[in-house]
């Protein structure tokens, strides 16, 4: 546990309704975190006028950088990588390589996070990828999914160390002793799915029992029932299983809001089933599980939904607090060793 502030640098004009979003979620992160120390990354002008009307960072000791570049959201990685050296993204992420800042918290291009993040704090040893995690409810609680969008292919090996990951994840930030790994897949028999999906089943497979729990395969629904701690899967897999469970929850509590205002007793059995409602819409909101974590970098990167909100955005920063505060880099570190090793011994698991 850290008891100094904790410093976290904003990309303050990353995401769709930057830099007044980024701003406002500054604000409401220091209601709920007064331990902050934020680090506003991005244009002094615009971004001093939005401080000067928020209540709590009007009064806070803000650091506001300036830089007038900006990643773009349809940037591609290598185009931001090569020419954003001054964009508020890659600044936000250099004043933690260089130790000016204890994590980095963008709403911005996700590909160009990736790539800047993986170049300016660089990979763990024994990790050849870095992969988006986040926690996503389910009906015994919460799992741990990766790769959620950061690689679209992944090989056997890629997927072995995200479940390392990931166990590791669930371990530190859900505190669950021994998480329970599963690869996802459209079956659970060991001869479903691709090649790549059963080899590296096969290598987690020489791990069970060694400090990791591999369940083996599950599918999509298993997900929601809280079946294993961890999902594995590629980047392009996950990304659309999390989208499509969001867009199902929003779904959901549109269609109570429409049926609600057809007649005087829907509103009036709203009334009694509120309490109800406002904790399942507190537990299934997006927003409430924003931000989504680069695991296997020598650093904390967390990216926010572009599209989030204030809410969400602080929920993005709340992330990465929490990391630090459980000195999440050191124990990845240190477990990464360990399994590694045992990896080692079983099967090649180390890029």
């Amino acid at each position: 546990m850290t008891e100094a502030p904790i410093r976290v640098a904003l990309d303050a004009m990353g995401g769709d309704d930057a830099p007044a979003m980024v701003v406002k979620g500054a604000d409401h992160a220091l209601r709920l975190q007064p331990d902050l120390h934020l680090i506003l990354v991005g244009d002094r002008a615009v971004l001093s006028g939005l401080v000067a009307k928020c209540e709590l960072l009007s009064k806070a000791d803000v650091r506001i950088i300036h830089t007038d570049e900006v990643v773009l959201n349809e940037d591609k990685p290598s185009l931001a990588l090569r020419r954003g050296k001054n964009s508020s993204m890659r600044m936000a992420i250099d004043l933690v390589s260089s130790g000016e800042a204890d994590c980095v918290v963008s709403a911005g291009n996700t590909g160009a996070l990736m790539a800047m993040s993986k170049v300016g704090l660089r990979m763990l040893k024994g990790i050849s990828r870095p992969a988006m995690v986040t926690r996503v409810p389910t009906k015994l609680g919460d799992c741990c999914m990766l790769d959620l969008g950061a690689n679209v292919v992944c090989d056997a090996e890629n997927l072995v160390q995200f479940g390392l990951m990931g166990r590791i994840f669930a371990n530190v930030v859900s505190g669950i002793d021994q998480p329970r790994v599963a690869l996802l897949n459209v079956g659970s028999e060991e001869q479903k799915g691709h090649d790549e999906l059963r080899e590296a089943a096969a290598m987690l497979r020489k791990l069970d029992g060694q400090g990791f729990d591999f369940h083996g395969f599950v599918e999509g629904d298993d997900i929601a029932d809280g079946t294993v701690d961890v999902v594995v899967t590629d980047g392009f897999t996950g990304n659309i299983a999390l989208k499509t469970a969001e867009g199902t929850a929003r779904m959901f509590f549109q269609t109570i809001r429409e049926s609600v205002d057809k007649s005087l007793l829907s509103k009036i059995g709203l009334l009694i089933a509120r309490p109800v409602l406002r904790n399942l819409r507190r537990r299934f909101d997006p927003r409430s599980h924003n931000g989504a974590v680069f695991v296997g970098l020598n650093g904390i990167s967390v990216k926010s939904h572009g599209g989030t909100d204030m809410v969400g955005f602080a929920n993005a920063i709340s992330v990465a607090a929490e990391l630090v505060r459980r000195d999440f880099l050191t124990q990845v570190r240190q477990q990464i060793e360990n399994l590694g090793s045992m990896g080692k011994e079983n099967g090649k698991v180390e890029g």
